[in-house]
């Protein structure tokens, strides 16, 4: 079967990233169709995709306002493809992507395959940052992209690719408004559809710009994990309480030095130097290290409140 590529991207309120995501796949070496859906925005991207619209098969729609899941779909919906490649519109997109993904697919096919993401040189420090915390092994242990530190792999939305087939008989994505990636993966192999990573097929994703905006996209993360465990029993792990279990440690850490204990607190300095030193490492920038220790913080904090809050509020 020849894999014939839709890319399909939601859009809200964000036209300037929009431009500089269209820029990057301008430069793509394979054909593919690209679906933009305007999710109800008020600030709309329609001038933009009209820039584009000599160098890229480009179908833009404008809906009400749906959500990022259920935009998906109706992207999916609208597509002429057989095999659906899904970005987050913060994404930056190599030149060798879709390469990747289709040598990737031909000598290996599956119905879903995700990839991780990377902090592309114009980034800010905070974005580093927070792509370091999201996705290394001293972190989240890699499970956003690294081969060692994952078992069965869960796609994520940002850079997701799912065939006809397999949107058709799954319906696509559900209408939670976060988790939605790991309900659909759930969903995927329940039916039978194999999910794989395509390390090379890497995108540079600009997530949350700001540190309150990141920890409220994590703690979100955080109160949806319960909610999917509940929903699809057996696919907890004792690793999801990582995060709130170093929230009440250190918290007890503290504590236990204002008395004159400080074996704790020298564990979380040694824990976060680690930290420091391998992002500062990594990304050749002592600034960057540093700040990837206030990154990972209030990750984990982010995370583990919310994972907390919900499993108290469940229970």
């Amino acid at each position: 079967m020849k894999l014939q590529y839709s890319i399909i991207i939601p859009v809200y309120n964000r036209p300037n990233e929009v431009d500089e995501l269209l820029g990057s796949l301008t430069k793509q070496e394979m054909p593919f169709e690209l679906i933009i859906v305007e999710d109800g925005s008020p600030n709309t991207c329609e001038h933009i995709v009209k820039k584009y619209e000599p160098e890229l098969n480009i179908r833009y729609f404008l809906t009400e306002n749906q959500g990022a899941g259920k935009s998906r779909n109706y992207g999916m919906q609208k597509a002429t493809g057989n095999y659906f490649i899904i970005f987050d519109s913060d994404c930056l997109i190599p030149e060798e992507y879709l390469k990747a993904v289709d040598e990737r697919l031909k000598e290996n096919y599956t119905d879903a395959f995700g990839g991780p993401d990377a902090a592309h040189d114009s980034f800010t420090t905070i974005q580093k940052a927070i792509n370091y915390s999201m996705t290394s092994l001293f972190t989240t242990g890699g499970i956003r992209g690294k081969k060692k530190g994952v078992g069965k792999f869960q796609p994520r939305s940002f850079n997701l690719g799912m065939s006809k087939k397999a949107y058709e008989i799954t319906n696509g994505f559900s209408a939670l408004k976060v988790g939605e990636d790991i309900d659909l993966t759930f969903r995927l192999w329940k039916h039978g559809f194999k999910t794989q990573l395509i390390e090379a097929a890497y995108v540079y994703h600009k997530r949350r710009t700001d540190f309150k905006q990141f920890f409220n996209q994590t703690f979100a993360f955080g109160t949806a994990r319960p909610l999917l465990n509940k929903r699809y029993p057996g696919t907890g792990k004792l690793t999801y309480w990582f995060p709130s279990v170093f929230v009440v440690s250190l918290l007890l850490a503290l504590l236990l030095a204002f008395n004159g204990f400080y074996i704790g607190i020298y564990f979380f300095a040694f824990y976060l130097s680690i930290i420091g030193i391998h992002a500062t490492i990594q990304n050749k920038n002592i600034v960057v290290g540093l700040t990837s220790i206030v990154t990972t913080c209030i990750q984990f904090f982010g995370y583990g409140l919310g994972f907390l809050k919900s499993v108290i509020r469940k229970k």
